[in-house]
């Protein structure tokens, strides 16, 4: 059973919208544990409605595509979790920020590894299996797709190196211009 009521919740946003009180207050007044919990439920019913604070009776299984398009959609926009969540449709900002991890730890094929038990298939097989299954048009599509992400996470370090650069002539300039009015 769920730990918080849809009523309860759907209570507590209405308060909030209502101007009955802030996030503290609310979590103190209803129990709630943490007053991100009350942002979190205001923030998904403002977005999804009344269907954003109803428990999920199945888990939803992402596909590979759009675990990478979420990360692609973080590295190269200036947006948080919640503001990707938001743009495609997720209700929990945290599984972003878990792909994300994934993907830094793993690269790409930490995006399509699978939870529980693994098969008794022997990795071997199961290797061999799974590239089978790979046409070659999506290892392309792949291998393209994180080129890109690779380009413009290098795109942005030569940015900023070239802004640092930048930062340091002008203080190496003004520290010259010092010292020769100095003399």
């Amino acid at each position: 059973m769920a730990k918080y009521s849809s009523e309860l919740k759907l209570k507590i946003v209405q308060e909030y919208l209502g101007k009955k009180g802030g996030y503290t207050y609310l979590a103190k007044k209803h129990g709630i544990k943490t007053v991100q919990q009350v942002q979190k439920w205001v923030n998904a019913y403002q977005q999804f409605g009344m269907e954003g604070l109803l428990r999920k009776q199945k888990n939803t299984h992402y596909s590979f595509q759009a675990k990478l398009n979420a990360i692609e959609l973080y590295q190269t926009r200036e947006l948080s979790y919640r503001e990707i969540a938001n743009q495609i449709g997720l209700n929990n900002p945290a599984l972003i920020a878990s792909w994300m991890k994934k993907f830094r730890e793993d690269g790409v094929d930490g995006l399509s590894k699978t939870k529980g038990r693994p098969p008794k298939m022997d990795a071997k097989k199961r290797k061999k299996s799974v590239q089978d299954n790979l046409t070659q048009l999506e290892k392309l599509e792949k291998e393209n797709r994180m080129l890109k992400i690779e380009l413009s996470y290098l795109k942005e370090l030569r940015r900023l190196r070239l802004e640092d650069e930048r930062k340091m002539s002008e203080l190496h300039e003004s520290f010259t211009a010092s010292e020769d009015a100095s003399d």
